[in-house]
């Protein structure tokens, strides 16, 4: 399944992109482009994926995704079939890291954005409080013109700065090119992890690589990743996990020893947790042409 890169348009009067999609289904295959992008629906239900994610979407649902991370919406059959009572509607923005200048995202005050950014190139779905303020702003953007369109897009960001009631879709793994501008130290403990998910590693030993303690490596990790170091594994292992289901050539107990699990039933729940579906069944959806 092969991604589509999309050249977006954009009007030369604006900075950044804001519109309404509306039809009997949403078009767009399964693709990527340059421009972050929040999707808020209005409209609809269906399959989403992101990355290696696939989850479901219904009305009010909010995801963000960062540059180059393929995705698509696929409606359910009703709207595919046209046979829905009312049509697909979404929101959509658009924008790139430099749409007001190449220097803003380096000033002081959109620091704490700048991480939000990072976390975007997994796909963010929005949730709780967090979802209802920023749908609300987005809902009114379409109507909006000049400085009450700009405001309102620094308003989302500001909120997101501090949010922590989202959930990150794609898998590390699947995310090939890390965009972190991150220290020696911090290239050091991913790198590591990347090179030994299939192994047993202790918090002692990775906390080593960063030559830190247990204690200091478990607050640097949980300021960079905004999880757990133990959660940040298993989401490599089951993203490792997707890559072989989707190959074909291996039975689901091989994967789970490949990934790093020593046992089935752990293998099971885990990748259940993280993607809402066994690993059979997560085998069967990607026969589904997106």
């Amino acid at each position: 399944m092969k991604a589509v890169e999309f050249h977006l348009p954009q009007d030369v009067d604006k900075s950044f992109i804001v519109f309404r999609e509306t039809g009997d289904f949403f078009p767009a295959p399964w693709h990527y482009h340059t421009h972050f992008e929040f999707v808020l629906v209005n409209k609809s239900t269906g399959k989403r994926m992101v990355g290696d994610h696939i989850g479901c979407f219904d009305e009010d649902d909010l995801v963000f995704m960062g540059s180059r991370l393929p995705h698509v919406w696929v409606n359910d059959p009703i709207y595919l079939n046209k046979q829905a009572r009312h049509q697909a509607d979404a929101h959509v923005i658009h924008f790139t890291s430099d749409f007001l200048g190449n220097e803003f995202m380096n000033i002081p005050e959109i620091e704490g954005f700048k991480k939000v950014l990072k976390l975007a190139d997994r796909g963010m779905e929005l949730t709780g409080q967090t979802r209802q303020q920023i749908n609300a702003i987005i809902r009114q953007m379409t109507h909006q013109n000049g400085l009450q369109r700009l405001s309102s897009l620094m308003l989302i960001f500001d909120i997101m700065s501090t949010t922590t009631e989202y959930n990150l879709l794609a898998s590390p793994t699947f995310v090939q090119n890390f965009q972190y501008e991150s220290s020696e130290r911090f290239k050091r403990i991913t790198g590591y992890i990347m090179d030994n998910f299939d192994k047993e590693i202790s918090l002692s030993e990775i906390a080593a690589v960063g030559n830190m303690g247990v204690t200091a490596f478990c607050n640097f990790f949980k300021e960079q990743f905004r999880v757990t170091f133990v959660e940040y594994l298993t989401t490599v292992r089951i993203g490792h996990a997707c890559k072989l289901l989707s190959e074909k050539d291996r039975n689901v107990i091989e994967v789970a020893y490949e990934c790093g699990f020593n046992n089935l039933a752990n293998f099971n729940r885990q990748f259940k947790k993280l993607k809402d579906m066994t690993p059979s069944h997560y085998r069967k959806t990607l026969n589904v042409q997106f």
